[in-house]
C-alpha cells in the first residue's frame, strides 16, 4: 500500500491506520503515488487550514476534507480513519486505536473526567465499540487494587529464558529452539546469574523493594532441573523477597514439563506457573509446529495440581491455522474444566518474521467475523465462570483487529502482568531480549534500557549488559533529584 503525506509530522500514526484497514498490504511512504492495478493507496494532506484524506482500495476512491486552525494529530488521524471506514465498510472493535495499551489511555480519561465521562470519551473520541469500552473499563476496575497499592520504591524483576523445544509457526520472538541453540544454554545460564547479581547490587543500593518476580521466555522449562533449582536459589539468595508474594515461571510447553522440574520449582518458592496449550486440537497443534498433544497438556496440568500448584495460567490463541469456532469453543471448555486460575486469550498476531506468514497460513486470521466470534465467546464464558479481565494489550496485525486479555479468578491476579502492561511500576529485566522499563514514581516519565536481543549477542557482549545496569542507578538518581 502506498501512502503519501504532506505538511504534517504524523507519519507513524497514518501508517498504523493504513495497517489497521489493510493488514496484508505493506505500507510504503512515497513522495508521489504510482500504485499498480488494484493496489490500495492513501493520502493524508495538510494545505494551510485544509486537511484532506483520500483513500482507495485500488478501485474506489473516498475523499474527506475539513478545516482546522492549526496542526493537530487527532484532526488528521480522525479524518483518515473516517475515510477508511467509509471505503471499507469496516468499523474496527477498537476504533482508531492502534497503540498497545488501550486501558492506560482509558485510565487517563477516567482520571480527568470520572468513570462515566472517561468511558464516553474513550468510546466516542476513539470510535471504540460499546462492548470493547466495557471490557476496557472492567479491566481498569480489576486493576485498581493492585495499582493503588504501589509504593514509590516498588519494582519487579523479569528474567528472560529465550529457548524453546521448537519454534512455533506464529512466533516472531527471539526464542531459539533447543536443537540449534543447545550449545548456548550453559554459557547463557552462567552469564544470566552474573546479571542477576549485578541487578541485586544496583537495586539494593537504591533501596528498592522487590514485589514480583516473573521468569518468562521462550520456555524457561527448557532448562534442566538442576538449572531451575539454581535459578530459584539465586533469586532467593540475591534479593529480599519479604515483600514479594508473587514468583511466576512460565512452564509453558507441556513437552518440557516433568515431575522433577515441577518439584524443583515448588521447592524454589515459585507460586505461579503457566501451562500454555494455545489449543486442545491435535491437528491445530501440528499445524503450528508443536510436538506435544492435547493429552500432554491435560497430563501436565494434573501433575502440577498434584504437586500443589494452585495458580496455573493457560494461554489460548484465537485465529490459529486450521482452527474453527467450534474447535475454539471445545478448547476453552476443556481449559475451564481443568480449573485454571488464569486464562489468557490472545488474538493471533502475524509478524513477518514468523514462519506461518512466510507459508501463507493466514486463512482463519483473515476471517474477521469468525475470529471475533471466538473472542466474544471467550469473553462471555469466562465472565459466566467468574473470571475477571485484569490486563489487556494489543499488537499490530492481530486477527480480527482484536486484543489479548488476561482473565483471573478473584484473588488470582498476576500482579506482574499489570505492572508491565500498564507501565505503572518499574520492571528491571535480565536476559536476552529483556527491556528494563523504569517508571518515575513522581511523574509520568518512563525510561527504557534494552538488553541485546539474541543469545549470541548476550553472551559475546555481556560486559556491556552489566554496564547498562548502571543506567538504572543513574535514572533513579534523576527521578529523585527532580523531586527535591
Amino acid at each position: 500500500m502506498q501512502l503519501r503525506l504532506k505538511n504534517h509530522p504524523y507519519r507513524y500514526e497514518c501508517e498504523n491506520l493504513c495497517r489497521l484497514f489493510f493488514p496484508y498490504s505493506p505500507v510504503q511512504v512515497v513522495d508521489a503515488l504510482s500504485p499498480g492495478p488494484e493496489e490500495p493507496w492513501a493520502e493524508a494532506l495538510v494545505d494551510g487550514r485544509l486537511y484532506t484524506a483520500r483513500v482507495s482500495d485500488g478501485e474506489r476512491v473516498v475523499e474527506k476534507s475539513e478545516e482546522h486552525p492549526g496542526l493537530e494529530e487527532y484532526a488528521m488521524t480522525n479524518l483518515l480513519y473516517s475515510a477508511f471506514t467509509k471505503l471499507t465498510g469496516q468499523s474496527p472493535a477498537w476504533g482508531m486505536l492502534t497503540g498497545i495499551h488501550p486501558v492506560k489511555l482509558l485510565r487517563q480519561y477516567v482520571d480527568a473526567l470520572g468513570e462515566e465521562g472517561g468511558a464516553e470519551k474513550f468510546r466516542t473520541h476513539c470510535h471504540v465499540t460499546a462492548p470493547r469500552t466495557r471490557l476496557a473499563m472492567r479491566t481498569l476496575q480489576a486493576q485498581r487494587p493492585t495499582t493503588s497499592a504501589l509504593e514509590e520504591n516498588d519494582w519487579s524483576l523479569y528474567i528472560s529464558i529465550p529457548f524453546c523445544p521448537t519454534r512455533c509457526a506464529y512466533c516472531s520472538f527471539i526464542s531459539q529452539d533447543v536443537k540449534h541453540a543447545k550449545k548456548l544454554m550453559e554459557p547463557y545460564f552462567a552469564l544470566l546469574l552474573e546479571e542477576l547479581r549485578k541487578t541485586a547490587q544496583v537495586t539494593k543500593a537504591l533501596g528498592l523493594r522487590l514485589i514480583s518476580v516473573y521468569v518468562g521466555g521462550g520456555t524457561p522449562t527448557t532448562f534442566s532441573t538442576e538449572q531451575l533449582s539454581q535459578l530459584c536459589s539465586a533469586v532467593h539468595e540475591l534479593f529480599d523477597l519479604s515483600h514479594c508474594p508473587e514468583f511466576t515461571v512460565e512452564a509453558g510447553r507441556p513437552d518440557t514439563i516433568t515431575r522433577e522440574k515441577l518439584l524443583a520449582l515448588k521447592a524454589g518458592g515459585v507460586t505461579r506457573i503457566s501451562i500454555n496449550p494455545q489449543t486442545l486440537s491435535d491437528q491445530v497443534l501440528q499445524n503450528i509446529g508443536r510436538l506435544h498433544t492435547a493429552q500432554d497438556v491435560l497430563d501436565a496440568f494434573a501433575l502440577a495440581q498434584e504437586i500443589g500448584f494452585d495458580d496455573i495460567n493457560c494461554d489460548l490463541i484465537v485465529g490459529l491455522p486450521g482452527d474453527s469456532l467450534e474447535g475454539f469453543e471445545k478448547t476453552l471448555e476443556g481449559v475451564l474444566s481443568l480449573g485454571a486460575s488464569n486464562v489468557t486469550v490472545h488474538s493471533l498476531a502475524l509478524k513477518r518474521a514468523a514462519r506461518i506468514e512466510a507459508e501463507g497460513g493466514v486463512t482463519l486470521h483473515q476471517k474477521q467475523q469468525e475470529t471475533a466470534a471466538m473472542m466474544d465467546y471467550s469473553i462471555r464464558r469466562l465472565s459466566e465462570e467468574g473470571y475477571l479481565p485484569y490486563y489487556l494489550y494489543r499488537q499490530t496485525r492481530m486477527a480480527g483487529n482484536l486484543e489479548n486479555t488476561g482473565w483471573a479468578k478473584p484473588g488470582s491476579i498476576c500482579r506482574y502482568n499489570i505492572y508491565t502492561m500498564d507501565e505503572c511500576c518499574s520492571v528491571v529485566a535480565c536476559g536476552a531480549g529483556g527491556v528494563t522499563k523504569l517508571k518515575d514514581p513522581y511523574s509520568d516519565r518512563l525510561e527504557r534500557i534494552f538488553n541485546f536481543k539474541y543469545p549470541t549477542e548476550y553472551i559475546s557482549r555481556h560486559g556491556e549488559i552489566l554496564q547498562r545496569k548502571d543506567g538504572v542507578t543513574q535514572l533513579y538518581e534523576q527521578f529523585r533529584q527532580r523531586l527535591h
